[in-house]
Parts: structure tokens; sequence; C-alpha cells
């Protein structure tokens, strides 16, 4: 059997365990149970002990459970409500209105986690209860939850972009630096989608609230205060240096609870529910992990990234045409891999052909984190579809659905960047000068 039929045939049991309803983590483990035992010589019990223990044991992770503990602490404590309640009056006009409190917030928290399952986790926490409450359109909001959570990794600072800058010997800087521009793009588009999806359907929006006075405004705004300054307070310590992303996860934690505190909406019942519930979400998202980090080692043994990246140097396509190769290739792997294993799988292979085509690391390293992107809400392991799923109980696919129109929007943010490359590279080049 070729190494790509036995890609075919675990991808095959991958979606018959899905579809029988066996849980998530299980299905990705039982995949590289039987990928190792009957196309490996490799002994898949050891290996399926390192993975989980190396999978989990990382204080990066560690951030995770305290950022979606965060979460819980203010949508537990009321402080969401009041936040959306201080937003409503200044957003009444927008087409979309709160609707955009998806987009905005997971950019400005994916700036400080760092991880796209944290910031859909934590996001999804804080605003879907509040928009379900107020009448929008259920599946609008989980699109764009799906989605917009992936800001986590391309907005730096990003986990993935710093394995990218690894592999590919580039400026862990520059690649910092070229992800803000194309971050900023991929929210304009999803919140322009949403402004025309708004007002294509009014039907489905629920009533604008009375026009009131600027000084009512003023007087409402006053609830964006605690939230707003706990999320200023988190992204200065990142940016400062003070801290490091995990220890930023800790200081909001502290933070939530002191403000919940202040707001006297903080009861030992709260607390509880929140410490359980935070452990819940954080233990599923670290079990799929392990499972997800097993199945990338199956991968590692039976050669399928390699020889899929062989296959594409073999074609000796032209440079646009390399790259639409690429984007397929990627978008196979991504129903399988989660993104930093495509980048370190790869990268032996497809980093000399992407040189020798003329384009840019950096560039490069930019549409690689969009194609990741792309992998996060792509069936059967888009990781974000299973964050959403295990949180509201809806299915994956009813979620990759929703996610489709602003799949599309990251289709179109690869596509401009292509065209035009200095969208990625001005503003490294502004700071740092053009590489010689």
């Amino acid at each position: 059997m070729t190494t790509l039929m036995v890609g075919g045939a675990l991808l095959l049991l991958m979606m018959m365990l899905l579809g029988s309803g066996v849980w998530i983590a299980m299905t990705l483990a039982l995949c590289g149970w039987v990928g190792q035992a009957f196309f490996t010589t490799t002994e898949p019990g050891k290996n399926l002990f390192s993975a989980f223990w190396e999978s989990n044991a990382s204080w990066e992770l560690a951030a995770l459970p305290l950022f979606i503990w965060m979460g819980e602490i203010l949508f537990r404590s009321k402080l969401s409500e009041e936040m959306f309640e201080g937003l409503a009056p200044w957003l009444n006009r927008i087409p979309g209105r709160l609707m955009h409190t998806t987009i905005l917030g997971c950019g400005i928290f994916g700036s400080v986690s760092g991880s796209s399952a944290a910031t859909c986790a934590t996001i999804s926490k804080v605003a879907l209860p509040e928009l379900m409450k107020r009448g929008y359109d259920e599946k609008m909001a989980l699109g764009s939850l799906a989605t917009a959570g992936t800001l986590g990794i391309l907005i730096p600072p990003s986990i993935t972009m710093v394995v990218y800058a690894v592999a590919a010997d580039a400026s862990i800087i520059r690649i910092f630096l070229a992800g803000f521009l194309p971050g900023l793009l991929l929210m304009a588009l999803f919140s322009g989608y949403i402004g025309w999806w708004s007002l294509a359907n009014k039907h489905k929006m629920p009533p604008a609230e009375a026009p009131i006075s600027f000084a009512e405004k003023l007087r409402r705004s006053r609830n964006l205060i605690p939230c707003g300054a706990l999320i200023v307070f988190i992204v200065w310590v990142l940016i400062s240096g003070f801290a490091t992303a995990t220890e930023c996860a800790a200081y909001g934690v502290v933070g939530a609870l002191a403000l919940a505190l202040w707001s006297r909406s903080l009861s030992w019942q709260n607390f509880k529910d929140g410490v359980f519930g935070a452990a819940r979400t954080s233990c599923m998202i670290m079990f799929i992990l392990a499972g997800a980090a097993f199945l990338t080692k199956t991968m590692a043994f039976t050669g399928i990234p390699r020889e899929l990246a062989e296959w594409v140097s073999s074609m000796h396509l032209s440079p646009y045409a390399l790259i639409a190769v690429l984007v397929g290739v990627y978008l196979v792997m991504g129903t399988a891999l989660d993104g930093i294993s495509m980048i370190v799988l790869t990268s032996a292979v497809v980093m000399p052909m992407i040189q020798k085509a003329g384009f840019d690391l950096v560039w490069f390293g930019i549409f690689i984190v969009l194609l990741v992107e792309i992998a996060e809400v792509t069936p059967p392991v888009g990781f974000n579809l299973f964050v959403l799923q295990n949180m509201t109980g809806k299915d994956s696919n009813t979620i990759a659905k929703a996610a489709i129109p602003f799949f599309a929007c990251l289709v179109v943010c690869i596509v401009l960047i292509t065209l035009f490359p200095s969208i990625v590279t001005l503003l490294p080049d502004l700071v740092m000068g053009k590489e010689k």
C-alpha cells in the first residue's frame, strides 16, 4: 500500500469514527494507533504516552486554562453583560450592531493570548450568551466566533509564527510585524461580511434600540471601563515586556476576580461554577490536543506530509501555480494535522521550493499562517469547531456550515496578499528596513 493510500485509509477511518459519535480526542488517538500498529514498525504504546505528555507539559499551554477561567469569571459575574450594555449605544447605527463585538473581541484578545483555542473559547463564553439573549442570529454568531477565533495565531505574538521563523531561519520580529496588517485586513473582511449580511437579512436582526442622547451614551459607557481597563492592562504588560503570555493570563484572572469583587457580583457559587467550567473546557481542549499530537506522530512515521511535499516539488510548477498547489496540499493536511505540525513536517522540502520560486520567506510565513487558520475551521479536525461544539452542544458540521462565508473571507485574504504582497512586507520594511 502506498503512503498516500495509507493517508486515505486513515482519513476514511476518522470520518467513520466521528460519524458514529466517538469522542473527538478518542477518534484522533485511535486513528494514530491504527496507523502506527498496521503501517509502521514503531510501538504505538510508547508513542501514545510520549505524545500525551509532550502535548500538555508546556509552560505556554498553562495560559489556556487561565484565559478560559478569566472568561468564566467575566461571564458569571455579569461584567460581560455590562460591557455589552456600554457598547450597544455606539454600535446601534452600524449594520450588524453587536455582532461586530465577536470580531473586535477576538482581534484584541488574540493579540494577548497567541492561541486560537484560548481566543475562541474565551470570547465565545463572554459574547455568545449575550448575543443569544439579545436575539441575534445564532448561525452568524457561531460562524463568526469559529473563524475570528483564529486571529489568535495571526495577530502577534503567535506560537505558530515562532515555529515557522525557526523552521525557515527567518527573523521572528519581522514575521511578527508582518502579521499586523493582514490581521487588520481579515478583521475588516469579517466585519464587512457581517454588515452586508445584516442589511440583506434585516428580518433576522433584533430591532434596533431607540435613539438616545450623546450624554446618555457617555453615561452608559461607564460600563465599558472595568472590562476595558482589564484588557488594556493585559495588553500593556505583554507589549512592555513585563510579563509573558502565560503570566498575562494569570494577571487576567486576578484582575477579573478583583473586578467581580469590586462590583459585588462575585459569590462563592459563581466562583465554584467558574472553576469547574474552566476545568471542563480546558480538559476537553487538552485531551483533543493530546489525541492530535499522537496522530501527528503517526503522520510523521508514515511520511505522508513529506511525500505530498515531494510530489509537489516533482511537478516543476511556475511560481503562482506552485502557490495554488500548495494551498490545496496544506488544506488537505489541515484535515488531519494541527498547524505547527504542518509547518514542521513539510518545511525541509517546501522552503527550498519557495526560495527558488522567488517568494519572500516572511511573506510565505503569513501565507502559511492563513492556511493554518483555514485548517482550524476545516472538518473533520477543525480545532475551533471542536471547541465550539463542546461549549454549545451543536454538531461540528453545523458550526462548519455556519463558518463557510467567513471561510471565504479567509480565502479572499490569501488572494489579496498574493496579488499585493506589500500588505505583508510594508510594515517590516518600514520598521526594520528592507532585507538585502
